[in-house]
């Protein structure tokens, strides 16, 4: 009884217009709502997905990107209304689901081979 009960406000709360389908190795373009004030604007957040992790209505990716020198990680939830949008500019081929030995990397070490469709 619970579980329905718990299954049933989790498909309430999951995002009715899917995202793109992604994976961890992807370059992508996330579309954040971002609010200052009483005005709302979106900033994009360009990087490369590290990790996926959760089910349904918990889930969430990170994503890596360097700048000015400095490891910048983010993680999102993929149900959250901030995402306005998220696109794949590049695949890449990767053997792992986890690619955190990426931040022990810099330069072209840490390039990842693209995928190619």
């Amino acid at each position: 009884m619970i579980n329905k009960a718990i299954s049933r406000v989790e498909q309430d709360n999951l995002r009715q217009d899917k995202l793109t389908d992604f994976t961890a190795g992807d370059l992508v373009h996330v579309h954040v709502k971002i609010r200052e004030g009483d005005k709302e604007r979106v900033q994009i957040f360009k990087g490369t997905v590290i990790a996926r992790s959760g089910r349904g209505v918990n889930e969430s990716f990170t994503v890596r990107r360097v700048s000015h020198g400095v490891g910048v990680e983010r993680v999102f939830p993929l149900n959250s209304p901030r995402i306005a949008d998220l696109k794949v500019e590049r695949s890449s081929h990767v053997r792992r689901a986890k690619l955190y030995y990426l931040r022990n990397l810099v330069g072209k070490k840490a390039r990842l081979r693209e995928k190619i469709v």
